[in-house]
């Protein structure tokens, strides 16, 4: 699974919560696929850190400065 790009991983776990919330699959199946989403999740979002190292490492090679982590709206609200 490691060998999955982000935006494969991406696909799979929107296809597999579109089948979970259809609530039509038996429930070991179901849990199944919840075990499969919970690994694409996880892989997707290490494949997001890393992404975001390699943009840090770039930035700090050409002496400008650090990343500062995006707030959501909703949450400049909160």
């Amino acid at each position: 699974m490691s060998d999955l790009s982000f935006e494969q991983a991406m696909q799979q776990l929107e296809k597999i919560v579109v089948q979970l919330e259809q609530g039509e699959l038996p429930l070991e199946q179901a849990l199944e696929q919840f075990e499969q989403a919970v690994k694409l999740s996880r892989l997707s979002q290490q494949k997001l850190q890393q992404a975001e190292q390699k943009v840090a490492q770039l930035l700090q090679q050409q002496g400008q400065d650090v990343l500062v982590p995006f707030q959501h709206a909703a949450e400049d609200d909160a």
